[in-house]
């Protein structure tokens, strides 16, 4: 099958002409839309009515093993008792529209943070793939900053700068950001992992920006100095020319690539509106040769 790849922003994000994803098994097809990703970053595609066991059944296809230790599994189990599928959502194990002082909600205004899915997480994240299941009747779009333009933009010192900077990252750094608090027994599930800040993809070479609001410290550098000069960076990375805006339609289906994105949510008002979205993330293990 021949894929077409309609480019939707200068430097990241592309609609892949009509696939029923579900139907795709063939290793062709599932390296042409590797060669997407490598070339686009962010992979949109209409009209996907997955399940959950379809979701994790391409994603599986399409990439291998599966990111099953999110943050929010330090909090307990989720709703559908599979920690690969992660709830991107605004309701109870009841379908109900959290409330406002919710702890589940608290956590997921997280979301609206720029960051990269697994960075706390070793191995992280590779790819991401979001299943729209309840679409508001609201804007409530989800924003991807292209790393590698941000990266390639940068003076060439700077660059030399950010060779061989290491980061701490973990999810708790970007949730006390906005007032959350977590146990003693939680943060000890949460210690998160080490990341360098400059990434190249293997396949094409490309460098980009590894960033997040994850990121906690850089190693061997003074605080606040390391977190100032991470935020100046990802100051940087989410100008407006580097940032493709998904508008959700019912059906989407979209993929990014955690090495060469950045991603978040935009507000809506959640108290209101239902969505519902899950989330399949595979890991970033070495590719077969």
């Amino acid at each position: 099958m021949t894929i077409t790849i309609r480019r939707l922003h200068p430097h990241v994000g592309g609609e892949v002409s009509p696939i029923d994803l579900r139907q795709v098994h063939d290793r062709a097809t599932l390296e042409q839309l590797r060669a997407g990703m490598d070339e686009y970053g962010v992979l949109v595609f209409r009209n996907q009515p997955f399940t959950d066991a379809e979701q994790l059944a391409f994603a599986q296809r399409f990439d291998g093993t599966l990111h099953a230790k999110p943050g929010a599994a330090a909090l307990g189990a989720n709703r559908f008792g599979n920690d690969a599928i992660a709830d991107i959502s605004n309701v109870d194990n009841d379908g109900k529209i959290l409330k406002v002082n919710d702890r589940k909600r608290a956590y997921s205004l997280g979301n609206r943070l720029w960051h990269t899915d697994a960075s706390f997480q070793d191995p992280a994240g590779r790819y991401s793939t979001l299943s729209a299941r309840v679409i508001p009747k609201v804007n409530a779009n989800t924003e991807f900053a292209c790393m590698r333009a941000a990266y390639e933009s940068l003076p060439a010192a700077t660059q030399q700068k950010l060779e061989g900077l290491q980061v701490h990252h973990t999810i708790t750094r970007s949730r006390e950001i906005l007032g959350f608090t977590f146990s003693d027994e939680e943060k000890n599930k949460l210690k998160g992992a080490i990341h360098p800040m400059v990434r190249t993809n293997p396949r094409t070479g490309r460098k980009s920006l590894y960033l997040a609001s994850h990121a906690a410290r850089v190693l061997g550098w003074e605080v606040p100095d390391g977190l100032l000069f991470v935020i100046e960076l990802m100051e940087h990375a989410t100008q407006r020319q580097f940032v493709y805006s998904h508008e959700w339609r019912d059906g989407d289906f979209v993929i990014w690539d955690n090495l060469a994105t950045m991603h978040r949510a935009t507000a809506f008002d959640d108290i209101a509106h239902h969505r519902e979205l899950r989330r399949v993330t595979t890991i970033d293990l070495p590719l077969p040769v």
